[in-house]
């Protein structure tokens, strides 16, 4: 039997990962020792909520998505790892990628679950 969590769980995970990731990327430019640690704890927490919040539709382009969405938050994590062992701006590269492939897939996922919906 599938567990699935709430949608109350997911959305709290969505939440809590973001604002961490918002504030441990802002206060790395302060160059504040546990910043790298704060940021990865909401891009993982961020990436276990999308690994959850599967859609119901069975199609192509909707698991395509997922699965670039998926990726966008692997580059999340890298961006992480970059600040805490690389310690130059690397990691903003990969937090730019990230945020742009984020940011298509759920514009892209929303229009499509809408197609299939409706």
């Amino acid at each position: 039997m599938k567990h699935t969590p709430s949608p109350t769980t997911l959305r709290m995970l969505y939440i809590i990962g973001s604002l961490l990731i918002l504030s441990g990327a802002a206060s790395y430019m302060t160059r504040w020792t546990f910043s790298p640690y704060i940021y990865i704890v909401g891009a993982c927490l961020f990436a276990v909520a999308q690994f959850l919040d599967r859609s119901p539709i069975d199609d192509f382009v909707i698991r395509r998505l997922q699965r670039q969405q998926l990726f966008g938050a692997l580059f999340l994590i890298c961006a992480g790892a970059f600040m805490l062992f690389l310690h130059r701006n690397e990691w903003i590269v990969a937090l730019t990628i990230g945020a742009v492939i984020e940011l298509y897939t759920v514009f892209r996922l929303d229009s499509e679950e809408k197609k299939h919906t409706s």
